[in-house]
């Protein structure tokens, strides 16, 4: 049964017309993301303007009713979760891009227009945006800018909040705060735009976003480094970023991840998979861009760094096809784990690009300890690794082993200089693992600017900031 104030109900009605969702099926439809948790909402708004959105949080902050911003549910932490009911703002109505502007190399658009419609307008251009996570087709801008998404091109070209000019955005508050501006250079103030990007929804609702644009490189290469094990791997992975030539492209594979990958493309094309893949210990996938013809020897020095004890080989892709191949075995990731276990506990812990050997042979001795598979990939380059933890959760005790050594993942991250998350966030999911992670003062600190932005605590309650 509906639980908001009947006067509230009436008011945002009125306000929304068909944008007002109130039936349980539809409810349903936005109570969950991609962490597989659920709660139901007590009404679903879909405004089409900012002035909707600055009516609707007035109205609900008036009755001290919760508002949740949503892009389109890929988040994997919970934190687009209805966790205590309230309101969910779906921004899938307002998905327009509003400017491209090439001569200042920045776009303004709308926090639902998906990132894949926006590369593809930009392409037009000569331009894209640099955030690419897997889910690039189908998650929203928004979104992106909600979590600080990254994704294989940060490495080179920065995570979100390294993208974007200037925020429009409604406080807690209700208020129509701008941030930022379409410059490449200010100095004006605090830095607010940042700052908003990856609080997820906690200090105010995104309705306008100025990008900054990246022009599309005239080339780029692929090479793919097989080694003999994971942490011959990960010590190829020190000396690549140590080294002059930045790549554009750098990924991680284990020996289980690339085994499953290779599994789930034979089954696809049978052309695609090497001997070679199915028994290598690790293996890196680097790509490089720019310039035609500087692009040689950056592939060169790139090759040179890959190269060293344990490595297998290094091959180059010889056309964009085999590119593309190459990139198949990381995008079949995903479904090719369903086959190792129902369920898993995927999160994106980061730490200093030296220490990545001594994180991956911590999660290789946890997996052991916990008789638990734990599969390892990711972007290297930043040492943000998705270390996706495989279980049964039916089984009672797998369940408690698999919690328990996720705990021990972030303990050892933060251990070796790193933290919690690199691009999913923190949601509901790693909330209670943050006093680890930021000490008290700065915990303190957080506090008091929600609080500035979001005086009642209506905004997305119960997420990223600890109790």
């Amino acid at each position: 049964m509906n639980a908001l104030p009947a006067e509230l109900a009436r008011t945002l009605a009125d306000l929304l017309g068909d944008g007002w969702r109130t039936d349980p099926s539809e409810r349903l439809t936005y109570g969950y993301d991609n962490s597989r948790t659920q709660a139901m909402p007590d009404a679903v708004a879909l405004p089409r303007t900012r002035e909707q959105v600055q009516a609707l949080v007035r109205a609900c902050r008036a009755h001290r009713v919760p508002v949740i911003a949503r892009g389109r549910g890929t988040n994997t932490t919970g934190a687009a979760v209805p966790s205590a009911g309230g309101v969910v703002v779906s921004f899938e109505r307002m998905n327009r891009i509003l400017e491209i502007r090439p001569g200042d190399r920045c776009a303004i658009v709308e926090p639902g227009a998906l990132n894949g419609d926006v590369q593809r307008a930009l392409r037009e251009h000569g331009l894209f945006w640099p955030p690419d996570p897997t889910s690039a087709d189908f998650s929203s801008i928004g979104g992106n800018l909600a979590c600080n998404a990254g994704g294989p091109r940060a490495v080179k070209y920065g995570a979100s909040r390294d993208n974007v000019l200037a925020l429009v955005a409604v406080t807690g508050a209700g208020d129509l705060i701008r941030c930022g501006t379409a410059t490449t250079k200010g100095s004006t103030g605090y830095d607010l735009q940042r700052l908003l990007v990856g609080s997820e929804g906690t200090l105010g609702l995104i309705v306008e976003a100025t990008l900054k644009l990246t022009p599309l490189p005239a080339a780029r290469r692929a090479l793919r480094a097989l080694y003999a094990d994971v942490e011959s791997a990960a010590a190829a992975v020190a000396r690549l970023m140590a080294q002059p030539v930045a790549p554009s492209m750098l990924e991680f594979m284990d020996g289980d991840a690339l085994r499953l990958a290779s599994g789930h493309m034979r089954r696809g094309d049978a052309a695609s998979v090497d001997d070679a893949m199915t028994r290598a210990g690790a293996l890196l996938m680097i790509e490089a861009d720019g310039d035609t013809d500087a692009l040689s020897s950056s592939v060169a020095a790139l090759r040179a760094a890959a190269d060293g004890d344990g490595c297998l080989g290094v091959e180059p892709a010889a056309d964009e096809a085999a590119r593309e191949r190459l990139w198949a075995a990381r995008k079949a990731l995903s479904p090719a784990l369903r086959a190792l276990a129902p369920g898993k506990i995927n999160e994106d812990v980061v730490v200093p690009v030296s220490r990545i050997p001594e994180l991956v042979a911590g999660v290789r001795a946890l997996s052991a300890d916990v008789a638990l598979p734990i599969v390892c990939f990711g972007h290297a380059g930043n040492g943000n690794l998705h270390v996706n933890l495989m279980y049964d959760p039916a089984d009672a005790d797998q369940s408690s082993r698999a919690h328990a050594a996720m705990a021990r993942v972030f303990a050892l991250a933060i251990a070796l200089g790193g933290t919690l998350s690199g691009e999913h966030g923190i949601g509901a999911a790693k909330r209670d693992f943050m006093p680890q992670a930021v000490d008290a003062p700065t915990l303190a600190a957080m506090r008091a600017v929600k609080a500035a932005f979001d005086p009642d605590g209506i905004l997305n309650p119960g997420k990223l900031l600890p109790p």
